[in-house]
């Protein structure tokens, strides 16, 4: 499908092609699920970290003897009824990374983007570069093409670009060639430059790989 090109002014300049097998793909809401919940489960560190019975310092000697004394029998004061005792089952360190095989990751991304198209979030700008990496200048392009809580999808790692947008709470910056599945889907705008469509055309095409 073809859909309008826009400038950094905000104005239609023309007009580029969508490809159907990955803009228009039957959208499957497994996958997406599966995909954002990969992407939510790898960004967790995993460093939490609890303290077991046995770890915890002190509670060497059995704080009253067993009978007689008409309280409950206790054999540490480490053990986890007791304040600063141990944690039962507490967490551990552990990776949570999930890794989607590649055919699935594939056709869930055809899926994002498809649905992105659908809800009409998806718009095309043509090819540009920041001058002197300011963020007032992705600021007015934002604001110019009326921009709510976005993502912009180039094909390339522009790090002035990448410099000017992460000052604004509102824009995201993202490269195609590693799409970052949780912040396409939770944006309003998907602004995508011309060459990225051609690289998303290429790349997530039925029948390449």
């Amino acid at each position: 499908m073809v859909i309008d090109k826009y400038s950094i002014d905000g104005k239609v300049t023309g007009e580029v092609e969508l490809a159907d097998s990955v803009f228009k793909a039957k959208i499957n809401d497994v996958l997406l699920y599966d995909l954002v919940k990969a992407a939510n489960a790898n960004l967790r560190q995993g460093t939490h970290s609890t303290k077991e019975q046995s770890a915890v310092s002190g509670g060497g000697i059995k704080p009253w003897r067993q009978k007689g004394t008409g309280r409950a029998r206790q054999g540490s004061i480490r053990a986890a009824q007791w304040k600063g005792g141990g944690v039962i089952f507490g967490p551990k360190p552990r990776d949570y990374r999930v890794d989607l095989p590649k055919n699935i990751k594939r056709e869930a991304i055809r899926s994002l983007l498809s649905l992105k198209l659908k809800e009409g979030s998806i718009k095309v700008v043509e090819d540009f570069t920041v001058k002197d990496g300011k963020t007032k200048e992705i600021a007015k392009i934002g604001s110019s093409l009326k921009i709510s809580k976005g993502i912009l999808l180039t094909d390339s790692e522009d790090k002035l670009l990448k410099r000017a947008i992460k000052n604004i709470p509102w824009f995201i910056y993202n490269n195609a060639k590693r799409i970052s599945s949780r912040d396409v889907f939770y944006s309003r705008t998907v602004l995508i430059t011309e060459s990225a469509v051609n690289y998303l055309n290429s790349k997530y095409s039925e029948g390449n790989k």
